[in-house]
């Protein structure tokens, strides 16, 4: 009986973990002013072990000299702590963090900060970050 109980506790608990964590499904409609911005690589989404993702990913540089990465349709299963990431590998061992996910569906454009070797990062990776899952990866070129 005690086992029981501490089973559907943490079914429970990693239920109530999972809604609170989940990311927004609202549609999104970021858009990037293109006379204002050039494509410096690009690339399209395949799932990953753990979710599903389709669209795509630009990085685009700003006139001023920044940068920025542009996710454009996208369509993602959704999941706890969605995070946006530019990574050297497809599991994210070198990467930087772009921020969460702003929602699981439309377009979304984050901040770039510095200025990364882009032949390096060369991806861009939705993961959740709570429980190191891949959900989806393109490389970038």
């Amino acid at each position: 009986m005690k086992k029981l109980i501490a089973l559907l506790t943490l079914i429970t608990v990693f239920i109530s973990c999972t809604k609170e964590n989940a990311t927004p499904e609202t549609p999104v409609n970021e858009n990037v002013d293109t006379t204002t911005t050039m494509v410096q690589v690009m690339g399209s989404f395949i799932n990953g072990p753990y979710g599903t993702v389709s669209g795509s990913a630009e990085i685009r540089k700003e006139f001023d000299g920044d940068f920025i990465l542009a996710l454009t349709n996208m369509k993602i299963s959704n999941g706890p702590d969605l995070h946006v990431y530019l990574s050297k590998e497809v599991q994210p061992v070198n990467f930087i963090d772009l921020g969460k996910l702003k929602s699981t569906v439309g377009n979304q454009v984050y901040a770039i900060s510095g200025s990364p070797n882009f032949t390096e990062y060369k991806y861009a990776l939705i993961h959740c970050q709570q429980y190191n899952h891949l959900f989806g990866s393109t490389e970038l070129k």
